[in-house]
């Protein structure tokens, strides 16, 4: 994977400089800062290395095609990019093992690709794996349970404890839930065992 870095006394003007003589945007790209250096009559000047979303999106399949052919399985890759989200979507000749109870082989293959980028680059990358479209139908099946939740307590005007979710589930849950007149939602509990609360609350005059 190409690294490219230059030292500048502006961070933002070598940045620039970079994606100039590169033929880069900024969207192409992810940066940081490398270390700062004192010259003896030069003054100070820092180092902006970067490196292509692209090249860490080879080094991501990269990855994931020998893990994965370490369990036996086929894997192939279509990346969705959608707006600053990107998705790397994964279609294999199992993918009950891909994904894992609860998602969590999943979740630890996300986390694997993150610390592998870190480590090459780092760089904390933020992508998303997903196995066809389990997690598009999860988010459909939560935002589902939290609508019906929600109608019950409208009738009932008893609150609801949901499950333990982490950030993004309960994201999910706030966000279609703020559609519902005389419904109010709270996260609560400490991580991991916080949860989404789902009450009732009468309408201000």
């Amino acid at each position: 994977m190409e690294k490219i870095s230059k030292t500048g006394k502006n961070f933002d003007e070598t940045l620039e400089q970079i994606c100039e003589e590169n033929n880069l945007t900024k969207e192409d790209i992810v940066y940081r800062t490398g270390e700062v250096k004192k010259g003896l009559f030069k003054g100070e000047t820092t180092e902006v290395i970067v490196y292509k979303k692209d090249d860490i999106y080879n080094l991501i399949k990269e990855f994931l095609t020998e893990v994965i052919e370490k369990l036996g399985l086929e894997v192939s890759f279509e990346l969705k990019k959608q707006d600053d989200r990107a998705t790397l979507k994964m279609y294999s000749n199992n993918n009950n093992i891909l994904i894992g109870h609860n998602g969590n082989t999943l979740k630890a293959l996300e986390n694997l690709v993150k610390q592998k980028v870190l480590v090459e680059t780092g760089i904390f990358f933020a992508i998303s794996l997903d196995v066809e479209n389990y997690k598009d139908k999860k988010v459909a099946r939560l935002e589902r349970l939290a609508k019906n939740i929600a109608r019950d307590v409208l009738k009932t005007k008893v609150a609801v404890h949901m499950e333990n979710m982490n950030a993004y589930e309960r994201r999910i849950v706030h966000n279609v839930l703020t559609k519902f007149k005389n419904i109010s939602s709270a996260s609560e509990g400490e991580e991991p065992n916080r949860h989404i609360v789902i009450s009732y609350v009468e309408s201000k005059e």
